[in-house]
């Protein structure tokens, strides 16, 4: 049922950070966009360096009135899990249920950026698969009536 790639349900169009971007940039661009997960990537070809979250910035211990003189590359994560655009949805979602994530990147060969993948969009995935077409929207509108 998870046999399908990665690619089948990555997001492409990725927002990214690079490593020496300032904390205050980055924390607004989290709490503004509602993302919670944002690969760090250096040069043109998006070679995944890092991830930072929102956790990091909490588990920093900074104050916001700090976040203007610390660049993104002293609080992220530099071992990140990722999986590659041919993996299936179901490696993803070991990976998801095993470390307690909530985002992958997802690389080519080259470590380079293609794509992430979220609990979200494995969990709309599935929900899609057991309700085909537009059963969302009814059920929401049921609600509403």
């Amino acid at each position: 049922m998870m046999n399908e790639p990665l690619s089948s349900i990555m997001t492409r169009d990725v927002v990214t950070v690079g490593p020496d971007i300032k904390l205050s940039v980055v924390k607004d661009l989290l709490f503004d966009t509602g993302y919670h997960h944002l690969p760090v990537v250096e040069g043109p070809n998006k070679k995944l360096v890092g991830i930072l979250t929102s956790y990091d910035l909490l588990k920093s211990g900074k104050t916001f009135a700090e976040y203007d003189h610390i660049l993104v590359r002293e609080v992220m994560t530099t071992k990140v899990a990722h999986l590659g655009p041919r993996e299936k949805i179901g490696a993803a979602a070991q990976v998801f249920l095993r470390k307690l994530f909530h985002g992958l990147p997802i690389v080519n060969d080259d470590h380079e950026l293609v794509g992430i993948v979220t609990t979200h969009d494995i969990l709309r995935y599935e929900f899609d698969k057991e309700y085909p077409g537009d059963r969302l929207e009814k059920l929401l509108r049921a609600d509403e009536a």
